[in-house]
């Protein structure tokens, strides 16, 4: 029986991962803030999220973890993966034609990282969990 490879451990690393890159993306965008021509890039998860749950019309597939399982729907069910979009149509600086915004990327680093120890503190609460089960004391 594999504990930490349910769903809900599955979600919570996705998360943890795709909060780690977007502090990647966004720590290169204040990084190259004076960069001429740069362009700013974000990562984004979560809105391709939202599209995959609003389409209401598809058929609900099932996730097989075994060969020998009856197949539920057209396949697997999968979240999207991040996309990492780089915005070419907006100019923030016209002397050196660079879109990034310091204040906006700041905020979004503090978000992203409040996110991040949301995810933290979650598995740890599971985790714990798990080992009041395991030994019946915290």
């Amino acid at each position: 029986m594999k504990l930490v490879n349910n769903a809900s451990f599955q979600r919570m690393e996705s998360a943890l991962f795709t909060a780690e890159a977007r502090q990647r993306v966004i720590s290169n965008n204040i990084a190259n803030a004076e960069t001429p021509n740069f362009k700013r890039s974000e990562l984004v998860f979560e809105d391709l999220i939202a599209q995959q749950m609003g389409k209401s019309n598809e058929k609900i597939q099932g996730n097989l973890t075994h060969e020998k399982h009856i197949s539920i729907g057209n396949g697997n069910l999968g979240l999207p993966t991040a996309k990492l979009v780089t915005d070419q149509s907006t100019s923030m600086n016209s002397t050196t034609k660079n879109n990034v915004d310091l204040d906006a990327e700041m905020a979004l680093l503090a978000k992203n990282q409040l996110n991040y120890n949301l995810y933290v503190q979650q598995l740890n609460h599971e985790f714990s969990m798990m080992r009041i089960a395991i030994t019946g004391a915290k």
